[in-house]
């Protein structure tokens, strides 16, 4: 076995993974993810859930598709285009892209909101103080109130903020739960969804699913968001309209049952 086929032993920090290694994207979300659970943000189901999108990204060829970019494209112009564009933060969004999400909430001016299936009241203040070691303005921070619920969903996910969520047009909600995907689509919600697996719920109802590895996909919606800062409403409005997940769906899909690492 080569020393580049399995994760440096006893890595403490991100940077002693090397640079070159083949699997350096599926190496650093593990060890972002580890890193999270020890520091009281993630739990450890998100592992797991991790585990399962490092598996669908090995057969996109850990790469963004051409309908992925466009799709992230789309993203940009409904937050740009949003009155009330918030991103939605779970333990695994915070350990994973802290610093890019709260880049990419400048960028479109939209709101973070905390919310978690295996919600303490520990966990939410872990997940702020992250968020804030990382650029996010305490007032930016929604999710701590959680004084609203989504209707025909139990459990704590059902909770929001009645200012954040609740009132949101658009929502992006990365690496989310099926029902409460489905939920937010009942309630009208413009959802974009970012999960690497194109047949789960999330991505189903979503408007604009993104199948690809959050640590692409937000950096590539805030580029995106950048170059679409000074276009007009109805340019925005195009970039929507061309749009069509389910050709972004059908390329994931395609991708992974015929395998990218066969290419």
């Amino acid at each position: 076995m080569s020393d580049h086929e399995t994760a440096p032993p006893e890595v403490d920090h991100e940077d002693e993974i090397p640079a070159d290694h083949p699997r350096y994207t599926d190496l650093l979300t593990r060890h972002r993810i580890e890193a999270g659970v020890e520091k009281g943000i993630t739990h450890l189901q998100g592992m797991h859930a991790e585990g399962r999108g490092s598996a669908f990204d090995y057969l996109l060829g850990e790469q963004t598709l051409p309908t992925a970019d466009e799709a992230e494209r789309a993203a940009a112009a409904h937050l740009l285009l949003a009155d009330h564009p918030v991103l939605s933060i779970n333990g695994n969004v915070a350990a994973l892209v802290p610093g890019e999400i709260v880049i990419l909430a400048e960028t479109v001016e939209a709101d973070l909101e905390i919310n978690l299936f295996n919600r303490t009241p520990e966990r939410i203040e872990a997940i702020a103080d992250h968020l804030r070691e990382h650029g996010a303005d305490a007032g930016e921070i929604k999710g701590l109130e959680a004084d609203a619920r989504l209707p025909n969903l139990e459990h704590e996910r059902a909770k929001v903020d009645a200012d954040g969520i609740y009132a949101a047009d658009v929502v992006m909600v990365p690496l989310e739960d099926g029902d409460r995907a489905e939920a937010l689509d009942e309630l009208g919600k413009t959802e974009i969804v970012i999960d690497l697996n194109p047949l789960s719920r999330s991505p189903q109802v979503a408007d604009v699913p993104i199948v690809d590895n959050i640590v692409r996909a937000v950096p590539n919606v805030t580029d995106h968001a950048r170059e679409l800062a000074d276009a007009d409403p109805a340019d925005l409005e195009a970039v929507v309209e061309s749009f069509d997940p389910d050709d972004a769906l059908a390329e994931a899909e395609e991708r992974i049952r015929r395998g990218a690492v066969d290419d």
